[in-house]
């Protein structure tokens, strides 16, 4: 269905850009990446949270509905990277809405709510989704405030507006950490089952900090996919971005191009093409063994009979391998190839289509019919023409299959810029969810997504389904504006269902142990003091 326009003009009326000082620097982005690798491992990232970090309550109160508990913690991700967190946003803050009673004291189900773009603060949040859950099924809450967002804003920033491209994964790596101190201190209350959810950003959020918890987690991600990626290059949101100032500063500092790009990869290229194969391959099988083994009978021919120098220029068969040429050729059973398989197939066809050199063919024995030689090679290379087109065909999709249709935000083909390709691939490299573990149960999983969300385009992502077996995901006839309106119900109900299905497999709750870091609090602050003491720059 065609992107909403409601997406489209919602987006136009909020005048200001992103990124408006660039990607940030590389020294940074590169600390980032780097950290990344150890975030997206469950194992990893879940030692790094000792369950002792404090948490420091600033405010309780009671009114007639509920409880509020407000208080603070120093973000983790400034003991880890130094430097990297404005002053400002270190102070993770956040406010908890509890039940003055529980009804059930071996259910007392909390859910940790992510910001979206522009949610500042907790009013939001804590109005449209927190209070309804706690009226309509008891479930508490927590609301976390955005690094960069609220309390937590830069002075020099402007409204929601990140200045550089490395902040989004500063907020990504600060709330991942952040959410492992808040279920920490969840447990140490006594609360559970306990899940995330978000809207939006929030959403990917939520799906991103859920992956590196090792229990069972409630996960409801809303209005979000698989990966930031298409979000800042495809949907409307590309059109806030200062393209000029990332692209000038990509090829004016040699470190984006020569360093970091080759710390990065796109996901989904390969995912489209593979999805195409998968899609298309089996298909059209019966025709091309037929074809591969007319190859093979004209192979024969070949190797009996060519000695001609023009041979050896102009042979280009595909010499697969035994097991390969089985596999191809087996009509009963479905065709599953290995890596190197699929290795060996390609290297093949490029060579049969003259992009590679094929190495020096074997000696051969001679033959008297020049005429002979030359109608053969004739023959074979059409023949292996033929097939070589119709696999290359099966396994490299169309352009029309694999060709995004981005908004185009300026006059020229900006979906060819090294910049933009730098942007998909930082961002797949950071915020992909195949990036990252998969969450403990995926059962507990139901993402909610608008079918003609302008905001958030899936055409060619990876599927949650793909990534996470077992998850649900509900699809709604909206764009993003309209779902975030008028499916505020839909969303609580998902959420209240989920904590319903915990209950039920999880219930009383089941002590699962984990391996807990060795590392306390204490020793992890004096390592970072050993460090700023070393570098007073960070």
């Amino acid at each position: 269905m065609p992107p909403s326009r409601l997406d489209a003009l919602y987006r136009r009326m909020l005048i200001t850009k992103f990124f408006e000082k660039g990607w940030g620097e590389p020294e940074n982005l590169k600390r980032l990446f780097e950290f990344r690798k150890i975030v997206s491992n469950r194992e990893l990232c879940y030692k790094l949270i000792p369950p002792d970090y404090p948490v420091e309550i600033t405010k309780e109160e009671k009114n007639a509905d509920f409880h509020i508990i407000e208080g603070k913690f120093l973000t983790p991700l400034e003991l880890y990277l130094p430097g990297l967190v404005p002053k400002a946003a270190q102070d993770a803050h956040f406010q908890m809405l509890l039940p003055l009673r529980w009804p059930d004291e071996n259910f007392k189900p909390v859910c940790v709510h992510f910001a979206g773009t522009g949610d500042h603060f907790f009013w939001r949040r804590r109005n449209f989704i927190a209070k309804p859950l706690l009226r309509e099924a008891g479930i508490g809450a927590i609301l976390l405030e955005n690094p960069f967002y609220g309390l937590r804003k830069p002075k020099e920033q402007t409204r929601s507006n990140l200045n550089n491209v490395s902040d989004i994964f500063v907020m990504g790596g600060c709330l991942v950490l952040e959410n492992l101190v808040l279920l920490h201190f969840c447990e140490k209350m006594g609360l559970g089952p306990l899940g995330v959810t978000g809207l939006s950003m929030g959403g990917h959020m939520a799906s991103l900090s859920a992956t590196n918890w090792p229990k069972p987690l409630v996960l409801v991600p809303c209005l979000s996919w698989s990966t930031a990626s298409s979000v800042f290059t495809e949907g409307v949101m590309s059109q806030s971005i200062n393209w000029d100032r990332l692209e000038t500063q990509y090829y004016a500092d040699g470190h984006y191009r020569e360093r970091l790009a080759k710390m990065v990869t796109i996901v989904d290229d390969a995912f489209v093409a593979g999805q195409h194969f998968v899609q298309h391959f089996n298909e059209s099988m019966k025709e091309l063994q037929k074809d591969i083994k007319s190859v093979n009978n004209i192979g024969v021919d070949i190797r009996q009979a060519a000695t001609h120098p023009t041979f050896t220029e102009e042979k280009n068969s595909f010499n697969l391998s035994d097991p390969l040429l089985e596999k191809l050729q087996s009509v009963d059973n479905p065709i599953n190839l290995s890596a190197t398989e699929v290795e060996e197939l390609n290297k093949k066809m490029l060579i049969a289509q003259g992009k590679e050199t094929s190495p020096p063919s074997p000696s051969v024995p001679e033959i008297s019919t020049e005429n002979y030689v030359n109608d053969t090679i004739r023959s074979a290379g059409n023949a292996i023409s033929s097939v070589t087109t119709k696999l290359m065909g099966l396994i490299q999709p169309d352009d029309d299959t694999v060709k995004h249709t981005p908004i185009d935000i300026t006059k020229t083909n900006w979906w060819e810029r090294e910049a933009l390709q730098f942007m998909r691939g930082v961002m797949d490299e950071c915020t992909h969810l195949k990036n990252f573990s998969v969450p403990y149960d995926t059962t507990l999983i139901t993402a909610i997504c608008a079918k003609d969300d302008a905001y958030v385009p899936r055409d060619g992502c990876t599927s949650l389904e793909e990534i996470w077996p077992g998850a649900e995901v509900k699809y709604l006839d909206a764009g993003h504006v309209s779902a975030y309106v008028l499916h505020q119900k839909l969303f609580r109900s998902s959420i209240i269902e989920n904590f319903e299905r915990a209950k039920q497999k999880y219930n009383p709750l089941k002590t699962i142990n984990v391996p807990q870091t060795t590392v306390t609090f204490d020793e992890l602050h004096s390592r970072y003091r050993e460090a700023n003491r070393k570098d007073p720059t960070h």
